[in-house]
């Protein structure tokens, strides 16, 4: 039977008298007759009282405690009928806080459904929160037009006041070479006078090569020592433009931090 149709066959709840019937599915259907010629018998006491049986037949046995059970209606069989729910305005249960959504289990799917699919975004700049591996940043970079030149930038300190001449000693000791200050790339050997009472942004220089065959054991190692001096981001610089990458749920313009998506966090109860 074509699942275009519910086919309904021997249909006799309260005084249908055995018979057969196909329902058009996707578009709307009147079912119209005289007073008493069965029309609530065929749709509600057959048609929809199977699809609600085979619904709650679906359900945990915790879920099925707050819906009505429905016996088999008296009908030989239906084909290309799907489970279905016919909801009245009504508590669902003794609970206050029960919804359709809950007793039913829909809830608890959309839950997971959120928690997979969604993708967070800061309350305060709106942007996308975003988390990548190192391998998957690696292949991003590699997969740049082949003869690209690159710097790899581990983020250090973005739009703060400050002179920050510490952070420029500890850099030399730990073997760094070079620094980008306000865009400007600067040697660490050379005196760098910052005016405390501006905004400053710094990025230390970890690694600058040209996209190509044969980098990739050399990227993955500047990559990885970039996420660990920016804690998790890495900026990789190209002649126009900064590619930002993140190993953290983190705003990385707002320094805000997110913890993974998971479905407690769709929770009524959860702020």
């Amino acid at each position: 039977m074509s699942q275009d149709y519910i086919f309904v066959k021997g249909a006799r709840e309260h005084n249908l008298k055995n018979i057969d019937v196909k329902i058009p599915r996707n578009c709307l259907t009147v079912i119209t007759g005289l007073s008493g010629s069965g029309k609530s018998s065929l749709a509600f006491d057959t048609i929809y009282a199977e699809g609600q049986r085979r619904y709650v037949e679906s359900l945990s046995s915790y879920a099925r405690q707050f819906l009505e059970q429905l016996q088999k209606p008296d009908v030989d069989y239906i084909e290309g009928l799907s489970p279905s729910v016919s909801i009245e305005q009504r508590t669902a249960g003794s609970n206050p806080r029960s919804t359709v959504g809950t007793a039913t289990e829909i809830y608890d799917y959309l839950r997971l459904l959120f928690a997979k699919i969604g993708i967070p975004h800061c309350y305060k700049c709106g942007r996308p929160i975003r988390e990548q591996t190192s391998s998957q940043i690696v292949e991003r970079i590699l997969g740049l037009p082949e003869g690209t030149a690159i710097v790899i930038l581990a983020p250090l300190v973005r739009g703060r006041k400050g002179e920050y001449s510490q952070i420029f000693r500890e850099l030399t000791k730990e073997g760094f070479i070079r620094v980008r200050v306000d865009g400007q790339i600067r040697r660490l050997e050379e005196e760098i006078a910052l005016d405390k009472k501006k905004k400053h942004t710094i990025e230390v220089v970890v690694d600058r090569l040209f996209v190509g065959k044969g980098i990739k054991n050399r990227l993955t190692d500047s990559i990885e020592t970039a996420l660990k001096a920016g804690r998790g981001i890495v900026l990789v610089g190209l002649e126009n433009e900064d590619l930002l990458f993140s190993q953290v749920h983190a705003c990385v313009e707002c320094g805000i931090s997110f913890g993974k998506l998971e479905p407690r966090m769709f929770s009524f109860n959860s702020p």
